[in-house]
């Protein structure tokens, strides 16, 4: 059965992505680290998996990762051929991006997400192996991905690729899913899990205020800021998961919402960045400035409402590729069985009833008495 708490915590996360890229509001990302979230309860998934079916599940999880992609890259690599970019071998990588896919000057900024599905595949790849060592040693191994940061961000190591600077950045959210699945921040007690939170959340705080990026205190340009700050957020949000938010269905346009989002989570993530980009150059031909909160929230209303026409669309992959029922829009409420079998039409009554059902009983034939007045048993069963 699946957790409510989580779904609506993915579903919050999904929205904040969205929220931000149109607005850019560098608090956004103190208030929600969103993209450490989606790696946790990624990881929580991952590990479930590999419980269920082995080494298998990779091929399964790339199985419900790439086609929503593949969908995405038969619009706009077509696009961006005809609009300048040159064709070579390197697009192929549209088609398992285990490194950043070409882009031309506008498909750079519009497809910019698919470094989450690059992360994503190198995580799940990672997983089988990763999973092994955190069991055997799981401290050890949730502390390899901070240290490989740190090495990073202190020169230690020098130009390192982007793959294992992001290893470095959002693996250990990643490996905090594993823990969160094996119920070990669960175990935590709260006097060792809320203190440690507080040192991680202290000292992630002190290294953004005093580190700030180009965009000031926006944590995705503060990679060892944001992984402090993002592991204390996931001990606390997901380490105190409760078992469940049923209070979430008590309103059913709001859980439904949140079943759109978790069953769409791909589509919206890879289709919204196009629309921000698309819509941008509009504000100024109705007169908003790029910070007036009235154009900005406009616009966060239009992105999301192109979003679900497509999600409409083209969603449904999601659901092929997971091998669910394709739905339009998921989450409709399921009828019980008897529920269903109240509604089933009545079989008619047979030529000659006097009405309506007749039972079972009524209908037999009464058996014929013997000569001295008892009754045949046999006298009443089918020929």
């Amino acid at each position: 059965m699946r957790n409510r708490y989580l779904d609506l915590l993915r579903f919050l996360a999904i929205l904040r992505v969205v929220t931000y890229h149109v607005t850019g509001y560098a608090t956004l990302t103190l208030v929600f680290p969103a993209m450490a979230v989606m790696f946790a309860l990624a990881g929580s998934l991952m590990a479930a998996s590999l419980d269920r079916t082995g080494v298998p599940a990779v091929a399964r999880r790339l199985r419900r990762l790439l086609p929503s992609l593949w969908v995405l890259a038969a619009v706009f690599v077509p696009a961006m051929l005809l609009t300048g970019l040159p064709f070579s071998p390197k697009v192929l990588l549209w088609l398992f991006p285990i490194s950043d896919p070409p882009a031309n000057y506008w498909g750079g900024l519009a497809l910019s997400p698919i470094w989450y599905l690059r992360d994503y595949l190198w995580f799940v790849l990672a997983s089988p192996l990763a999973l092994w060592l955190f069991r055997r040693a799981p401290l050890p191994t949730v502390a390899a991905p901070y240290a490989l940061l740190a090495a990073i961000e202190f020169g230690v190591l020098l130009n390192p690729p982007t793959v294992l600077r992001e290893f470095g950045l959002y693996f250990g959210a990643w490996l905090l899913g594993f823990a969160h699945h094996d119920g070990l921040l669960r175990r935590m007690r709260n006097r060792v899990l809320l203190p440690l939170a507080g040192v991680l959340a202290a000292a992630g705080g002190a290294w953004i205020v005093t580190h700030p990026g180009p965009r000031g205190y926006d944590i995705n340009d503060i990679p060892l800021g944001n992984a402090l700050w993002a592991t204390a957020f996931i001990l606390v949000a997901i380490g105190r998961a409760p078992t469940g938010a049923a209070w979430v269905d008590r309103f059913p346009a709001f859980g439904r919402a949140v079943t759109v989002v978790n069953r769409r989570a791909l589509t919206v993530y890879l289709w919204h960045m196009p629309f921000v980009v698309a819509l941008t150059p509009l504000v100024g031909l109705v007169g908003w400035s790029t910070t007036d909160p009235v154009g900005l929230w406009v616009r966060v209303g239009l992105v999301l409402a192109l979003v679900g026409v497509v999600t409409l669309l083209v969603g449904w992959v999601e659901d092929v590729a997971a091998r669910r029922t394709p739905e339009l829009v998921p989450g409709k409420p399921r009828r019980s069985a008897a529920e269903r079998a109240a509604d089933a039409p009545a079989s008619p009554a047979p030529a000659g009833a006097a009405g309506g059902l007749v039972g079972a009983a009524a209908r037999a034939p009464a058996p014929r008495r013997s000569p001295d007045g008892s009754a045949d048993p046999l006298s009443g069963r089918l020929r």
